[in-house]
């Protein structure tokens, strides 16, 4: 009857003895890496807070509407884009502004009148 010794043994050949020290490298060499990667500048998962901007910051977009709050103008925005007119929310330093591209704004301002009543 074997040893218990020899029943539960390996043979790795000649480069077992450096399976450790490699794994270990390996395993600090992942830890630098991630490490690096969380500590270094402008790459954040986390999304950055919005800022208001001025009216002009919105390029070509034209402010059909003037909201009271957020959730107000998030429903004026969903009324238009159900409707097919491609609308978004800013927040400017003047307040919440639903936006469309001019080609639009006629029909949008249209929406939201008849939508109002």
């Amino acid at each position: 009857m074997p040893h218990n010794s020899q029943v539960n043994s390996t043979n790795w050949g000649s480069f077992s003895f450096l399976f450790g020290p490699v794994m270990a490298f390996v395993g600090i060499g992942v830890l630098v890496l991630f490490l690096r990667w969380g500590w270094s500048r402008g790459h954040s998962l986390v999304a950055t807070p919005v800022r208001p901007g001025a009216m002009d910051d919105y390029g070509v977009l034209v402010a059909v509407s003037t909201p009271a709050n957020l959730i107000e103008g998030e429903v004026l925005k969903q009324t238009l884009i159900n409707q097919g007119v491609r609308a978004t929310l800013a927040l400017t330093n003047d307040g919440p502004r639903v936006m469309v591209w001019p080609e639009d704004a006629d029909s949008a301002r249209t929406i939201l009148r008849s939508w109002r009543g």
